[in-house]
């Protein structure tokens, strides 16, 4: 599976806008920090046909360190949680 970098990514959108290169980066860069701003205050960002980001908030649990096999407390969390749509998915398996 091959990767595609911002940079990358942000020259299709130049491509595709007919945008400079300079505003079409500036452009991509603007959209995931306001996604990530949304989701870290608990924001749920959805696109349709696309999927929903959020911020997903895991409880305190116990565990073990895999070394000694000594139980420790792992501290409550928040994750980046993306919930793909039904035509993303059906796209990646067409």
């Amino acid at each position: 599976m091959a990767k595609v970098s911002i940079d990358q990514f942000a020259l299709e959108v130049s491509d595709d806008l007919d945008m400079s290169k300079k505003d079409a980066k500036a452009f991509v860069h603007s959209i995931f920090e306001i996604l990530a701003e949304n989701m870290a205050g608990g924001h749920e960002v959805s696109i349709p046909g696309f999927g929903k980001f959020r911020r997903k908030d895991k409880a305190a649990r116990t565990g073990r360190n895999p070394k000694t096999g000594e139980e420790m407390q792992i501290p409550a969390k928040s994750v980046p949680n993306f919930l793909p749509a039904k035509q993303l998915k059906e796209a990646c398996n067409a």
